[in-house]
């Protein structure tokens, strides 16, 4: 059967049907969402970096999420404004798995970077008095390091397994390269329940611990809450918790309906395409609106920056 492998290195792209008369608003709208997720986003990063009254440990964890926000986005939209603008037909394997893998990178990033940042607020709110003891520059590093290096092990795994596997098929139709598009190109006559396995563990431990941290600190954080006899206290942890929810929420049942769109063989293909696509733009694009005009220490400086760097008077 092995004359029957598909060992062409370029896919064929039949995901983009578009009128001639809409190629431009496509690619201006494409470009422009683009445009807004990376100013939004490097606007946070570098008012975090450069200002060193932010180098506090909920800054320098937070200082990860619009850098990993910018990988998801980057790695759905470069490839999509290519497309549209080249009217191209074809893409290179290789092209397509460096985007899946990032697209990974992105998903997992989050999800531990959520957990992260829900860990820091735990010990800020419930043990005040040991958050400077705890919270030091090495164990930050520490837990940036974690979250990063869970990312790549985990999914590195996954892209081991799964190029290990010959392929019959060349037709992409999902909007980006993922690991269940890759291995749809996989030949039917190949056994890949360690694949379903890996993934369906994969998936099943990051959702389990997430949510296990992230709604025990939380749970933890409001009996604090209700507990403080000072209400400016209690204001501002139960805002920030809600921002962190709203967060993690949107974040997981976009990625809860992406995963089931998989599953259920007859869905629409454009409402498939259109959840997907939802995971890479809405969190990159609301995560540096939410922490950073709701968050008072960031959209001072944010704003100081403006007025007197860009806009002076």
């Amino acid at each position: 059967m092995d004359h029957l492998y598909n060992t062409s290195s370029f896919l064929v792209l039949n995901r983009f049907n578009l009128p001639p008369e809409t190629v431009f608003p496509s690619f201006l709208f494409a470009t422009l969402s683009y445009m807004i997720i990376l100013f939004c986003n490097s606007v946070l990063i570098l008012t975090i970096v450069l200002n060193k009254s932010l180098h506090q440990p909920m800054y320098l964890i937070l200082l990860n999420l619009p850098i990993n926000d910018l990988i998801g986005a980057s790695s759905l939209f470069l490839q999509v404004i290519h497309e549209i603008l080249t009217n191209s037909r074809t893409m290179h394997h290789s092209a397509c798995v460096a985007q899946a893998f990032f697209i990974h990178i992105y998903a997992a990033g989050t999800v531990f970077i959520l957990s992260a940042m829900a860990y820091d607020r735990y010990i800020a709110i419930c043990c005040p008095l040991k958050y400077n003891t705890i919270m030091t520059n090495a164990h930050i590093m520490k837990i940036i390091t974690v979250v990063w290096m869970s990312s790549l092990v985990i999914i590195a795994v996954l892209f081991v397994l799964l190029l290990r596997l010959p392929r019959c098929q060349s037709e992409l139709t999902h909007l980006y390269c993922d690991n269940p598009t890759l291995l749809s190109l996989v030949c039917d006559s190949v056994d890949t329940s360690i694949n379903n396995i890996y993934g369906l563990l994969l998936v099943a431990l990051t959702q389990v611990m997430a949510n296990g941290i992230v709604l025990y600190t939380y749970l933890q954080i409001l009996v604090a809450c209700f507990r403080s006899k000072r209400s400016d206290t209690k204001a501002k942890a139960l805002q920030t918790c809600a921002t962190h929810l709203i967060v993690f929420l949107l974040l997981e049942c976009l990625g809860l309906f992406t995963i089931i769109s998989y599953r259920i063989k007859n869905i629409s293909p454009h409402l498939r395409k259109f959840i997907g696509v939802t995971t890479l733009v809405f969190p990159p694009t609301l995560n540096p609106i939410i922490y950073g005009l709701k968050t008072k220490e960031i959209q001072e400086k944010i704003v100081y920056f403006f007025k007197n760097k860009i806009f002076p008077s």
